[in-house]
């Protein structure tokens, strides 16, 4: 343990974040992690049959699934929405040479046997059966909030206000 100056236990992200700063800054790392996989639950899990133990699904692979080794899947997608502090994080690091910087269209989820467009801004989050109803009667809500405010404000700039009137 001499040799190095941090233990990282752990190989998602953050991990993988903080041991590059501390590499840019001259400190030796070494990472651990409980799972035989790198990644925490971001990763990707290779062969096949590894992903069957991981969610505990009865039996082997089909065999018209080809080669177990021939999979490779994600436990979730490796799309990340930086912007900011992060993005120079990233650069300092120079984690980015194995990043792609690209601008998307648009990301969608598949939820009961339907695919919906995540929701972005707003309007679509109203408009969305995504969105349960507590949530959109919290919307609601909100725009009221922002509606009185705006009232106030306007009252209060345009007529005299009586000191009994806490505003």
């Amino acid at each position: 343990m001499n040799e190095y100056k941090v233990l990282l236990l752990g190989t998602s992200l953050t991990e993988y974040i903080l041991s590059g700063i501390m590499s840019v800054n001259g400190k030796k790392g070494l990472h651990m992690d409980r799972n035989s996989y790198y990644g925490g639950e971001s990763s990707s899990i290779t062969p096949l049959e590894d992903l069957y133990k991981r969610f505990k699904i009865r039996g082997v692979p089909l065999p018209s699934m080809g080669r177990g080794r021939d999979w490779n899947v994600g436990l979730i997608p490796k799309f990340l929405m930086v912007s900011g502090q992060l993005v120079k994080m990233l650069l300092y690091t120079e984690v980015s040479c194995y990043l792609v910087f690209k601008v998307t269209e648009g990301s969608f989820v598949y939820k009961g046997r339907k695919i919906y467009k995540v929701l972005s801004i707003e309007a679509e989050a109203l408009a969305s059966s995504l969105m349960g109803l507590l949530w959109q009667d919290i919307a609601k809500a909100h725009t009221f909030f922002f509606f009185l405010n705006d009232f106030l404000l306007y009252y209060v700039s345009h007529h005299t206000v009586h000191p009994r009137i806490p505003m």
